[in-house]
């Protein structure tokens, strides 16, 4: 089963150098200094210099109580109480998946959020020290990712929607951010069989026949073992990486206090923040995996039936060349298991099959890469102009076929919805585009929001016209 996380032997640590010695100390004096702004100006610590961050407020209003000025500490019943609130306002739960953490993360809110930004800002502090020393941009992209892989989950999935990004960071940057995306560490089996165990309420012994001492991929979010049930099935378990949803929220949050000095350490063309906003929003859906799974079967209903025509394959054998017919299955999706499935833990069908990227086994398997190409477009065609619910993370790991001609898909934790004016707009978009329409592009562009209010339409239409070249007088008089 191509997994749609990293594979574990791929991982690729990060070196460890003498100034990582220091952070101990860096860590201490930061809250040294800072600590006497636990209660009197947490918000301002916190953000209040940063108001485009409206949810450091939250934070700090739920939490300046956890520690009085006598050293006086809450009740966990009162902290539970403000953990549902700030819950409420933020619109994302924010706690641990352990019972005893919660009552003790959020009693001391600030002093954790404080250590976070501690351990961010000296990383930041390395990354522009390396500036001067490293003139190499090779090396400075490499001492970025496996800065990004020290902070966590949080900035490696930063890192890898941006190593697509190339109008963002430079082209090198996002060719060292793409090992991302098979080079996470592991965390440890154990904690992982733990998590398993208080998730379910039962041994893994009697959940599973066996399973894999080693996790078969491992991600930002979490990692994949293979087993078996005790019925002979065969499934894939995503375990969720423990503390992954506090952890989230505080660098969700302490994000903006250092984003404008990442920028600039990465020389990026846009606004970093802008973009990273964007991917945040998903994140907290991702550590959803009951919302992953009714994701997955919801895309299931829908697009199972993107069935293309059959392929024919000359095959190679002893007796000479025999013909052979697949007839597409349409889209595939792992089944669910919802009895194993909770939050954290996420129990599908196990499939096998072959990376799109692969031409030698997918010609062994007597599979038509074209017609595979052209099922996906289809699919992706019916989700994005038909029905409006997309995968909004189709990257060749979430993506393979399977030996009787399926497409299948994988990972649903980042999914996605269009508006039908929306979806009548890209329609629109595409039957203008082939028929060179500049002036209706430019049109559908400002009704899609693409281009503010105000913009000289006609500028625009001169633009895309002048992009066409002599294909523009060339119309298809194209019709949807």
């Amino acid at each position: 089963m191509p997994s749609p996380l990293s594979t574990v032997n791929a991982v690729s640590p990060p070196q460890y150098t003498m100034i990582d010695l220091l952070e101990p100390c860096y860590v201490v004096l930061f809250l040294w200094k800072f600590r006497w702004k636990l209660e009197s100006e947490g918000h301002r610590i916190l953000g209040a210099h940063h108001t485009c961050c409206n949810e450091m407020s939250f934070l700090y209003r739920f939490s300046k109580g956890f520690v009085s000025v006598h050293g006086e500490r809450p009740s966990a019943e009162y902290a539970k109480l403000r953990k549902e609130t700030l819950e409420s306002e933020f619109g994302h739960t924010v706690g641990t998946h352990s019972s005893k953490s919660v009552s003790v993360v959020y009693r001391f809110g600030p002093f954790l959020a404080l250590y976070r930004a501690a351990i961010i800002s000296f990383h930041v502090l390395k990354l522009t020290i390396w500036r001067f020393f490293f003139r190499d941009i090779k090396e400075r992209a490499s001492k970025f990712r496996e800065t990004l892989i020290r902070l966590g989950p949080f900035y490696v999935k930063i890192g890898q929607a941006l190593s697509t990004r190339p109008d963002i960071l430079p082209p090198v940057y996002c060719q060292e951010l793409a090992k991302l995306q098979d080079q996470i560490p592991p965390f440890p089996t154990h904690v992982a069989i733990k998590s398993i165990e208080n998730e379910l309420g039962i041994p893994v012994s009697e959940i599973f026949a066996d399973i894999s001492p080693e996790p078969i991929a491992a991600a930002s979010i979490g990692q994949v073992y293979k087993a078996h049930l005790h019925s002979g099935e065969l499934v894939a378990v995503k375990v969720q990486r423990p503390g992954i949803s506090l952890l989230l929220t505080l660098d969700a949050l302490l994000f903006h206090m250092i984003g404008g000095q990442l920028k600039r350490f990465a020389k990026a063309h846009k606004d970093l923040l802008v973009a990273v906003n964007e991917m945040v929003r998903h994140m907290f859906d991702e550590i959803d995996y009951i919302l992953e799974a009714r994701n997955a079967e919801r895309f299931a209903s829908l697009y199972s039936d993107c069935i293309i025509h059959g392929q024919t394959c000359n095959q190679n054998s002893k007796d000479g060349i025999t013909n052979k017919t697949k007839n597409a299955s349409g889209i595939k999706v792992p089944k669910i298991y919802w009895d194993l499935t909770r939050k954290a833990v996420l129990t599908m069908e196990w499939l096998d099959g072959i990376k799109l990227t692969d031409e030698t086994a997918l010609k062994k398997a007597c599979l038509n890469q074209r017609q595979l190409i052209d099922q996906g477009v289809y699919c992706s065609l019916r989700q994005l102009l038909e029905v409006g619910f997309f995968h909004a993370d189709p990257h060749p790991g979430n993506l393979f076929a399977t030996s009787s001609g399926s497409l299948a898909y994988l990972d649903f934790g980042m999914m996605g919805d269009i508006p039908r004016h929306y979806r009548v707009g890209l329609i629109q978009v595409l039957v203008h585009f082939v028929n060179r329409d500049s002036l209706g592009l430019a049109n559908d562009f400002l009704s899609l929001g693409f281009i503010p209010e105000g913009v000289d339409i006609q500028s625009v239409a001169d633009a895309l016209e002048t992009s066409f070249g002599k294909g523009t007088r060339q119309s298809q008089d194209f019709q949807w």
